[in-house]
């Protein structure tokens, strides 16, 4: 089943009981991927040997990565890894390399995994040991606005709720908020219809029926202003102040009984 406009215009895929449940599996597996990377990393741990890990995980459960060589038209080159490592003031979409983490860095690990032809997406930022003056704080504020989002994906609702919602604690928090990249729908593939940025109007957009899936993704910059950089490698995006980031995300499906998390961590 669709939903929206034709003809060139939004078309929304409304998923079956089922096919929720397919990306539930999917999610299980990027949910002990970014269970593993809180594992892994530590002081002198490379971000390779977080992707190291992540392949391991996914070889295991029969899963691909939607993010291993996933070129869009941005982008000079297929993306490399099967996750993104993003530390400090690199907001989103950093490639895992030689780099070694630090005491007191702030790391983000976005993961995919494809099961079965259905595709699940989270995100999580922590820090490594003891977090640095305001991260603690940085990252709280951007779970609570993931929670704050989550909430608001319920029937009869507007796309423009989630928004409003992440944006209202945003804006509370002093963070700056890019709305250029935002949650987006996910299912046969990793990025679908519809965009949901990170800041709206309540009231205002696509109607929220049961069997949407969303990938809803705040990402706050702790320096309060909303300017960001792509890096020369041709992904990583950096804070244009230099501040640091984080970045949180679930895959999420409305439903009639409200919003169920297809990539929640294991019990």
């Amino acid at each position: 089943m669709r939903q929206g406009r034709e003809g060139g215009r939004l078309v929304v895929e409304i998923k079956t009981a089922a096919e929720v449940d397919a990306i539930g599996a999917a999610g299980r597996v990027v949910a002990d991927i970014l269970a593993a990377a809180r594992d892994v990393a530590a002081p002198g741990v490379t971000l390779k040997e977080l992707d190291a890990a992540a392949r391991e995980i996914l070889a295991k459960a029969g899963a691909t990565s939607p993010f291993l060589n996933y070129h869009p038209g941005f982008a000079p080159v297929p993306y490399p890894a099967v996750i993104c490592t993003s530390v400090n003031d690199a907001a989103l979409h950093g490639i895992p390399g030689d780099y070694r983490l630090q005491e007191g860095d702030l790391l983000s690990v976005d993961a995919g995994a494809t099961l079965d032809g259905w595709v699940g997406d989270a995100a999580v930022s922590f820090s490594i040991a003891a977090p640095s003056n305001g991260d603690a704080r940085l990252i709280a504020t951007t779970e609570e606005a993931l929670a704050a989002g989550i909430a608001a994906a319920v029937p009869g609702g507007r796309l423009g709720d989630i928004s409003a919602a992440i944006g209202k604690v945003g804006k509370a928090g002093g963070y700056g908020i890019s709305t250029d990249l935002g949650g987006h729908g996910v299912g046969r593939t990793m990025h679908e219809e519809p965009h949901i940025p990170n800041r709206g109007k309540a009231g205002r957009g696509l109607r929220l029926v049961p069997g949407l899936v969303l990938a809803i993704e705040p990402w706050f910059i702790a320096g309060g202003t909303d300017g960001i950089y792509l890096d020369e490698d041709g992904w990583t995006i950096r804070t244009a102040d230099g501040s640091r980031a984080a970045h949180v995300e679930h895959t999420i499906a409305v439903t009639d009984n409200g919003p169920v998390i297809l990539t929640a961590p294991p019990a």
